[in-house]
């Protein structure tokens, strides 16, 4: 039976493995600690269940100090030249996108149809987490796909994978931080906090101006932090869940659903979603930092003002 265990030792495998090239890459100048930051987070994904809290807790120190003090830094890699690389653009054409659309495909087909599925009696997946299992063998998935497409090995994705992940460095891991930190935000109460201020300011007996507060202080909030993911806890145990579904009786999965939406339109608008915004724009080398976001504007907020109107229509359908 697969397990988000058997993930996470998969994820940590990864890790170590970039961790190794990159210890013996004499073309980085940091590649001691380059190495030591991988390497940390290999630990923590293989083994950091087993391991004391307090140590837990050094090694998360040690990886901010490796990111603040500048341990991080790009090195050699195996690739292609420009020519060679169009060529076999030109050869695969839009098939290169083949492994990437299969990730939500293969997800949606365990995590959906296949959740309760069983070989020999056993079932393919535990009862828990069983999108984050489906995330993972889709990833595995595309993976195989994309080395067969390509004609290369699985040594050569870590490679490149490698490659990606030095130079946008500590960054990588903001998604995975900022969601932590929502849950954390939560825990303290925040979302209670969000909830009295509310109460204070608008009147909570209208339901459309609550869907508004609840629609754009996901996408404001988004924007402080950085990431849906974070906003997502604070919103809706201030907003969403008190207001919108015990106050108005609104459908809450759907709630849920159009809540993230609008709070990726908060990513689009935001230099805090540094992985998304700001270092794609330093990997195409962009004369202008903050050309993506200026782009991306025409986009988040016509889609965040459908969000509203999908959320007013769709979370309150059983009274229309």
């Amino acid at each position: 039976m697969i397990t988000l265990q058997w993930v996470y030792w998969l994820a940590g495998a990864f890790f170590a493995a970039v961790a190794v090239r990159g210890l013996r890459d004499r073309g980085n100048p940091r590649r001691v600690t380059t190495a030591a930051f991988w390497g940390l987070l290999a630990a923590m994904l293989l083994v950091g269940e087993r391991l004391p809290p307090a140590l837990v807790g050094v090694v998360v120190i040690a990886l901010a100090l490796l990111a603040g003090l500048g341990g991080l830094r790009r090195g050699h890699y195996e690739e292609s030249d420009g020519d060679a690389k169009a060529r076999e653009a030109a050869r695969l054409g839009n098939r290169l996108f083949w492994p990437a659309l299969l990730i939500p495909g293969v997800t949606l087909l365990f995590a959906v149809l296949l959740k309760d599925a069983t070989l020999a009696g056993v079932r393919l997946m535990g009862r828990e987490q069983t999108t984050l299992v489906a995330l993972g063998i889709a990833c595995m998935v595309a993976t195989a796909a994309a080395c067969t497409l390509t004609r290369r090995s699985p040594w050569s994705a870590v490679e490149q994978s490698r490659r990606l992940l030095d130079a946008i460095g500590w960054a990588a891991l903001l998604p995975l931080l900022l969601a932590t930190l929502g849950s954390v935000f939560a825990a303290a109460g925040v979302g209670d906090a969000v909830a009295g201020l509310v109460r204070a300011w608008i009147p909570v007996d209208n339901r459309l101006v609550v869907v508004l507060a609840y629609a754009l202080g996901m996408a404001l909030f988004t924007m402080i932090m950085g990431n849906a993911f974070a906003a997502f806890p604070v919103m809706t145990a201030g907003i969403g869940l008190p207001l919108l579904v015990q106050a108005h009786g609104a459908d809450a999965a759907s709630m849920a659903a159009i809540g993230m939406l609008s709070g990726y339109c908060g990513t689009l608008l935001t230099p805090m979603a540094a992985n998304f915004n700001l270092v794609p724009a330093a990997l195409l080398e962009l004369r202008d930092p903050y050309a993506v976001i200026r782009l991306q504007v025409a986009t988040a907020l016509p889609l965040l003002a459908c969000n509203v109107v999908l959320m007013y229509v769709i979370v309150f359908r059983h009274a229309w």
